[in-house]
């Protein structure tokens, strides 16, 4: 991957080789936590062994097909358009015009129409219900979620100052951890916490995977969760075991990115290996603070990743508010964890 020397309000990074591009993309991937916004192909002799690489290379990853791919070229042709038809992953040719004045619209609208098309049309559908019923269900929950969420912020505003305070008290760093999450249909959104880890915690995961909680192996769905993770501080240990460290999601709820009661928004890392139609159906439920797989095993260390993904898919199948409202009832009961995770 090659990208010109002019990429207005992105940062870039420029490699020589095709392989080059996708180990970068990898570490951003598994140990960043991030994906990139676009990637930009230089069109040169080598492009077909190049875009070949690249087909497989998506075929692998199959969350980064929702990443606009432009082949970038001096000027338009005739066999260069005929490039678009072969490699279904190009998504547009690209000229140095484009790069100095239109490539973050373009890149932002690519963006959207691939996440709608990619996941919003793939994505397994659950039983079907009356519209009517569906309707109601959505207007109610959403209208529960505002109420309580905005009370609570309210309320809860005097407990805020001093678990800022506390946190400012312990360590030297931002009070707030907020981290890209994708929720209901792979939806990316700012996912707000209060901070319980050291500053650039995230920068030490990759030292951590040997002692992950769940046994995922080298194939098929990744989650990460660490026992008496060392990155925690001693204030964060309590906030974590009393879920205080949630409290600043309820700005979240508000503004309908979240819901009370659904299924964990997951980091991109854990997002990008939920893609097949095997486990894409837990993202037809929405985002939520709280919900069925945390009142039936969160804290506990023998979770499996198959058993998470099912309560999940079991919730996305089944929600209702009814269902929200009993699964409200007995988050209280699940608050408390039984070890340090």
């Amino acid at each position: 991957m090659d990208v010109p020397q002019a990429t207005p309000h992105f940062k870039y990074l420029v490699a020589e080789h095709t392989e080059d591009a996708q180990q970068a993309i990898d570490q951003l991937l598994n140990v960043y936590r991030k994906i990139p916004a676009v990637i930009i192909y230089r069109f040169n002799s080598a492009y077909e062994t190049d875009l070949a690489n690249w087909e497989a290379y998506f075929e692998a990853h199959q969350v980064l097909k929702s990443i606009p791919f432009f082949l970038y070229a001096d000027q338009l042709s005739a066999p260069l358009k005929s490039l678009v038809k072969k490699y279904n992953f190009i998504d547009e040719i690209i000229t140095w015009e484009c790069l100095e004045n239109r490539l973050a619209d373009k890149v932002n609208f690519v963006s959207k129409f691939k996440r709608l098309h990619l996941f919003g049309a793939k994505a397994p559908q659950p039983p079907i219900m009356a519209n009517s019923g569906k309707h109601l269900n959505y207007a109610l929950k959403r209208l529960f979620d505002i109420v309580v969420s905005a009370s609570l912020l309210l309320l809860l505003l005097p407990l805020f100052i001093v678990i800022a305070v506390m946190i400012r008290l312990e360590s030297k760093g931002p009070i707030f951890y907020s981290s890209p999450r994708a929720g209901r249909n792979y939806r990316m959104f700012r996912f707000h916490k209060f901070r319980t880890m050291i500053p650039n915690a995230d920068k030490q995961l990759a030292q951590l995977k040997d002692k992950n909680q769940y046994n995922t192996g080298n194939n098929g769905p990744v989650f990460l969760k660490f026992s008496n993770d060392p990155r925690i501080t001693r204030f964060g240990r309590f906030l974590r075991n009393t879920s205080l460290d949630e409290l600043p999601q309820l700005f979240n709820v508000l503004v309908g990115d979240m819901s009370l009661v659904g299924n964990r928004p997951l980091p991109l890392y854990e997002a990008a290996s939920l893609t097949t139609d095997a486990w894409a159906e837990r993202f037809l439920a929405p985002a939520g603070i709280t919900g069925l797989w945390q009142i039936s095993k969160r804290g506990k260390k023998d979770m499996s990743v198959e058993e998470r993904i099912t309560l999940d898919i079991n919730y996305a199948n089944k929600h209702s508010f009814v269902y929200d409202m009993w699964l409200m009832v007995n988050t209280p009961f699940a608050m408390v964890q039984k070890d340090n995770v």
